[in-house]
């Protein structure tokens, strides 16, 4: 399903990294969340990665990726960054700090370069699908391309593992 709308920052990345991905697209006026989208596209939950912002002790920001139905560890999230704690941003700072708005955020692409960490589940996954940077866009990708991309790395960062 390729679309001609206009490319999002993420997609531009992409492109002028040669690197390939799959766009999905849905109708979408407003924030929908994750699971929602998977069900709407008949994704698998397990390959679809949502993209979380949050912010450390030191007042950086940064940036997880893991899989729609898991939450994202504090503890290892900020250990993962060499922070002693990291909490999610305000829902109203996402497009000021990320440049995106709720539900089209993604790793990839984002105002400034903030340190990233993709959980380390996506490494044994042929394809993952994460926001392609506006409401109502998908991608999908090789795992090592969106750590490429994001120049992010993978580490355990979810809970209950």
């Amino acid at each position: 399903m390729k679309n001609k709308e206009i490319k999002t920052n993420a997609m531009r990345i992409l492109e002028r990294e040669k690197i390939p991905y799959t766009q999905y697209t849905y109708e979408c006026e407003e924030f929908v969340d994750a699971l929602q989208i998977a069900d709407m596209l008949s994704l698998p939950y397990e390959k679809v990665y949502k993209t979380l912002v949050t912010v450390g002790d030191s007042r950086n920001y940064y940036v997880f990726v893991i899989p729609i139905a898991e939450e994202l560890d504090m503890k290892k999230a900020a250990k993962s960054v060499g922070e002693k704690a990291v909490s999610m941003i305000h829902v109203k700072e996402i497009n000021g700090v990320t440049g995106y708005v709720r539900g089209g955020c993604t790793a990839v692409g984002m105002k400034k370069q903030y340190v990233t960490r993709i959980d380390k589940s996506a490494e044994a996954l042929e394809t993952v699908i994460v926001s392609g940077g506006r409401l109502g866009s998908q991608i999908e990708l090789k795992p090592g391309d969106l750590c490429r991309a994001s120049r992010g790395e993978f580490a355990d960062v979810i809970a209950g593992r």
